[in-house]
């Protein structure tokens, strides 16, 4: 079966909405814990995430 025109463009966005929401959760949860490791890493995923949503046009709120 076809993808319809615009398809695929949703549901990536819809993953990458997803990845930026998991990946500001995780940044939360690390500062919280006062874990300066896994603090840095989710910054990383966060700003990796958003880098990604901005070059393709997503809106991540």
């Amino acid at each position: 079966m076809p993808i319809a025109p615009g398809a695929a463009v949703s549901e990536f966005a819809e993953a990458m909405q997803q990845r930026v929401r998991q990946a500001r959760k995780a940044l939360e949860e690390a500062e919280s814990a006062g874990d300066a490791y896994e603090t840095a890493v989710a910054a990383d995923e966060l700003e990796d995430a958003l880098r990604l949503a901005r070059a393709h046009g997503v809106d991540t709120g």
